[in-house]
């Protein structure tokens, strides 16, 4: 019970366990992208892995930098006014998780910090791996094969 509340994010707790993910078959991947004066950001603001059972695990950053994982559906985009809007859509190519879909996770891993808690997650295919990480506050996906 101790390791866990180390691994914890003070503010936002220890989230969803994102170990149920494996055996699951990921059949779907939504993304939040900041858009303002008409174009995407590169990286998403958040993502949501749906696998073949209809659950859904939101991937994000927390706003003391940690990486937030939830049991959350995807929401609507919003517009922020002068600032932007925040469109939701399903990822077409747009993010490494793209390459995976229709695969089973084989596993997932997740490394923490002390004061932060979680700040990275690898979810692995058979064709490769995602690793979802916080850096300086923003969610950054890579993929490896």
């Amino acid at each position: 019970m101790e390791s866990e509340k180390v691994n914890q994010c003070p503010l936002h707790g220890s989230g969803a366990r994102p170990e149920a993910l494996v055996g699951r078959r990921l059949v779907s991947v939504f993304a939040a992208w900041d858009r303002s004066g008409g174009e995407a950001a590169e990286d998403p603001l958040e993502v949501w892995l749906i696998d073949d059972q209809g659950s859904s695990v939101h991937i994000t950053t927390g706003s003391d930098w940690c990486l937030v994982v939830e049991s959350t559906s995807p929401h609507e985009g919003y517009d922020m006014a002068e600032w932007g809007r925040v469109e939701v859509a399903p990822v077409g190519d747009r993010t490494p998780f793209a390459a995976h879909l229709g695969e089973d996770v084989l596993a997932v891993r997740e490394e923490f910090e002390p004061l932060t808690g979680r700040i990275a997650l690898e979810v692995t295919f058979a064709s490769g791996r995602v690793r979802c990480d916080s850096w300086a506050g923003d969610l950054r996906l890579d993929g490896a094969r």
